[in-house]
């Protein structure tokens, strides 16, 4: 009896040392094939730029760690079993036998970090506007972002030394790209809007390697992260392919439902000027329309709207958009005002319920009123972020002087309740004030 025991212990015994090695090796396998992970961010431009439909922008900058150049091999040519975590090898050994050193070096290499896609057009004079609104979005941010600026060649530079600047803070990347609109239609699509608007409705065709994207106007300032508007993507239903705020809370005061000569979505449109997207869905959907009963792909279906269309539409793309979306309402995610908070909010009074209760979370400062006197509780928040630096003290001091400024704006609607502008906008820099200094 004590024999065959013997010999069940010594099977059990084998299997076990034999199981170790294959484990071994399958990590160390696995490893070596993920030996080439990290690098900067691609972009791959739509089949109109030519070549083999894949291309970079004229910039790409890293403002983070610095970008990966290949793996450095530091093996020798054997390879010691050392039981222990990979530090306490020496630095020329890989222990490349040994199933938990090796396991550890993998798990730690392979663990992705996930970016938040952060997509902007910048065109004319929106340089400083939308330096202002990436800053916002820095200062608050929780997770690495990736910045994806479509901006006119001449601003191409101003932007790389702007941001080159900031690289003390490695917590960002960006892309630079040159405005690309389909080369037959180029000065229609140009001239549709405001100078390169409609660049945001090509920008799943233009970054095809990226699969969620949130696209903001450069007039959007962030209260609070940028990560919390990103979570919405799991909110997403299977069919949902896009979130956007309504165009108006107050059907009395809407511009869709008393004066469009088109298709627009539910009962008062959508505001297009901070869009989340799944770029991957919008790439794959077939989307119905009121030109064929044939279902087209979104890069099939844009220039047949706006032939259809173009005499009947007043704010561009974002009206094609409204378009898309009528016929397609299931593909629609609808966040809340806050999101997206514009002087029609608060113009004729108060109609955010959702801003009153919680404060504004994304301010958006449409019809120029950062820059002039019409509406100077939102030119107050903009020149207190314009104006602040990255340091923690810097940010954590404007509360105060901000205030100050916003009650000097009660004589109009919306500074008769300036305090939902700062309301979040407190709760965001304390947060950010009792995180860890190493993840500011």
């Amino acid at each position: 009896m004590r024999r065959y025991l013997r010999v069940v212990v010594l099977c059990l015994a084998c299997g076990f040392c034999s199981l170790l090695y294959a484990f071994s090796q399958l990590a160390v396998s696995l490893e070596e094939g993920a030996g080439g992970v990290g690098g900067k961010p691609q972009a791959a431009a739509a089949s109109w730029l030519g070549g083999d439909g894949r291309g970079a922008g004229r910039w790409v900058g890293s403002a983070g760690p610095a970008a990966h150049h290949g793996r450095r091999d530091r093996c020798k040519e054997f390879s010691l079993c050392y039981w222990n975590p990979y530090w306490m090898l020496p630095s020329d050994v890989c222990g490349m036998n040994c199933f938990w050193e090796a396991a550890f070096r993998y798990g730690v290499k392979m663990q992705p970090i996930e970016r938040v896609h952060l997509a902007v057009v910048a065109c004319g004079e929106r340089l400083e506007e939308t330096v202002t609104m990436l800053k916002s979005a820095l200062i608050f941010s929780i997770k690495p972002l990736q910045f994806h600026i479509f901006a006119e060649d001449q601003l191409h530079d101003s932007f790389k030394g702007i941001l080159d600047s900031w690289s003390f803070l490695q917590t960002f990347n960006y892309s630079l790209y040159p405005i690309t609109f389909p080369s037959e239609n180029a000065a229609e699509w140009k001239k549709l809007f405001k100078p390169c608007a409609s660049q945001r409705l090509f920008l799943p065709l233009i970054l095809k390697e990226v699969d969620s994207l949130l696209y903001v106007d450069t007039d959007i300032l962030f209260l609070r992260p940028v990560d919390d508007i990103w979570s919405l993507l799991k909110k997403f239903n299977s069919t949902q392919i896009a979130a956007m705020a309504p165009e108006h809370e107050e059907p009395r005061i809407g511009w869709y439902n008393r004066f469009a000569r088109h298709p627009y979505y539910g009962k008062t449109g959508v505001n297009s000027g901070v869009m989340l997207m799944n770029m991957t869905r919008m790439r794959r959907k077939y989307f119905k329309n009121d030109m064929t009963t044939v279902r087209l792909r979104w890069g099939d279906i844009l220039m047949p709207l706006l032939k259809k269309y173009k005499l009947n539409i007043t704010w561009g793309d974002q009206d094609l958009l409204n378009i898309i979306f009528f016929h397609n309402p299931e593909s629609l995610f609808v966040f809340p005002c806050q999101w997206n908070y514009r002087p029609d909010h608060c113009i004729y009074g108060s109609n955010c319920q959702e801003a009153e209760e919680e404060g504004i979370f994304i301010l958006h400062g449409n019809r120029g009123v950062y820059h002039d006197d019409k509406q100077p509780a939102f030119r107050a928040i903009y020149e207190a972020l314009r104006n602040c630096s990255f340091e923690d003290d810097n940010i954590h001091s404007l509360l105060k002087p901000l205030e100050l400024e916003l009650q000097k704006t009660v004589h109009t609607y919306c500074g008769k309740i300036y305090k939902i502008f700062i309301k979040q906008l407190t709760k965001s820099i304390q947060d950010r004030y009792d995180r860890p200094p190493k993840e500011r």
